[in-house]
């Protein structure tokens, strides 16, 4: 597992030693940066992100690599949390960024009440734990997380739909790539 593009393209990181961590694959991660930055490399400098069931941290660490100002790692397994601290000081990263070892959702209720507005909220729980989308993508739609141009994308089987509208979070679009879906909301 490598990080794509940006200041730390090319390096190594490491996984999780669980099977209950199912890294995005290098192409999945790749084809969700060219849709966020949609052929503008700058489009993610300054940018505020949630990388929720973290697992490696990938997601979080690939925006940090493409400018990001901040990645909040919300992840609740202690050895996976550790990989992703572990991952974070080999690339040289110091600041910008905080390990949560949380559940999802208690992680999201903290932010919320410390007013940690993000641009980008990425999910990708456990696939055979299908009330976890339910669950966090309706607390999105309720907390004061989400600025009116947020994006939340949530990683998916594709043969699993967590579903098209949470409240005022609606589901506007849907990429499809080997077995992983990726499904894309903004509010409305």
């Amino acid at each position: 597992m490598r990080i794509i593009a940006g200041r730390f393209r090319s390096r190594a990181l490491r996984a999780p030693n669980s099977s209950a961590v199912r890294p995005t694959s290098d192409r999945l991660r790749e084809t969700l940066f060219d849709v966020l930055t949609a052929g503008n490399p700058a489009a993610l400098e300054g940018t505020v992100w949630l990388d929720l069931f973290a697992g490696s941290g990938a997601i979080g660490i690939e925006a940090l690599s493409r400018g990001a100002q901040r990645v909040y790692f919300v992840e609740s397994s202690r050895g996976a949390a550790a990989v992703i601290r572990e991952n974070l000081k080999a690339l040289g990263v110091e600041e910008g960024y905080e390990v949560i070892e949380r559940e999802a959702d208690a992680a999201l209720r903290r932010l919320g009440l410390a007013a940690a507005g993000c641009d980008y909220c990425f999910l990708d729980p456990p696939w055979r734990d299908a009330e976890s989308y339910g669950q966090v993508l309706g607390l999105l739609a309720q907390l004061r997380l989400l600025k009116p141009a947020s994006v939340v994308i949530a990683e998916h089987d594709k043969r699993f739909d967590p579903g098209a509208k949470f409240g005022a979070l609606e589901r506007t679009r849907k990429l499809e790539q080997g077995d992983a879906a990726l499904s894309f909301y903004r509010l409305r």
